[in-house]
C-alpha cells in the first residue's frame, strides 16, 4: 500500500512539473540576428497532426489561404500570395521556421505575412465590427506555433 501511494505521489509530482512548464510569452521571445528563434516556446514537442489542422482552419492559422502546400491538397483553397511551402523542411531548420511563423518580418523584412505570435507594438485592423484592436491576442498560441513548425519540418 505504501509503495502504491509513493508511486502515485511521484506520478502526480512529475505531471505537475510538466504541466507547470513555462510558456514563453510573445513579448519575451528572443530572436537571433537572422530572425530565427532557437528556443521552443513551450518545451513540448510539436504535434504534426495539430499543425496540419492549424494550417487549414480559417479561425486558426489558415496558412493555405496564402501558401500552396501539396501535402494539404484536401484543403479547399490554396493561395498564391506567399511562397509554396513544398520542401520548406529542407530549406530551413527548426529555429528558422519557428522565427518565420512567429514573425516573418524578422527574417524577411518585406514579408506580407502577419505575425502569428505577437501581441504588442501594432494594431490589428478590424474586429469584424469595424473597430481596430490595439494589442490584440496572438493569432496562434505558443503550442500551435510549435505544432505548425513540427508539421513544416515534415515538408521535404
Amino acid at each position: 500500500m505504501k509503495r502504491t501511494a509513493f508511486l502515485l505521489i511521484g506520478a502526480t509530482v512529475a505531471f505537475a512539473t510538466v504541466a507547470a512548464a513555462e510558456v514563453i510569452a510573445p513579448d519575451d521571445v528572443v530572436f537571433n540576428d537572422d530572425g530565427s528563434v532557437s528556443t521552443s516556446l513551450t518545451g513540448v514537442a510539436g504535434d504534426t497532426e495539430n499543425g496540419q489542422k492549424v494550417m487549414v482552419t480559417k479561425s486558426l492559422g489558415n496558412c493555405v489561404a496564402c501558401h500552396q502546400v501539396t501535402a494539404l491538397d484536401y484543403a479547399a483553397f490554396h493561395g498564391n500570395i506567399g511562397p509554396s511551402l513544398d520542401g520548406v523542411g529542407d530549406r530551413y531548420d527548426e529555429a528558422t521556421l519557428r522565427g518565420i511563423v512567429i514573425n516573418a518580418k524578422r527574417t524577411f523584412k518585406d514579408s506580407m505575412m502577419p505575425p502569428m505570435y505577437k501581441t504588442s507594438g501594432f494594431i490589428r485592423p478590424g474586429d469584424f465590427k469595424g473597430h481596430s484592436v490595439p494589442n490584440p491576442p496572438s493569432i496562434l498560441t505558443a503550442q500551435q506555433v510549435e505544432d505548425v513548425v513540427a508539421f513544416l519540418q515534415t515538408l521535404k
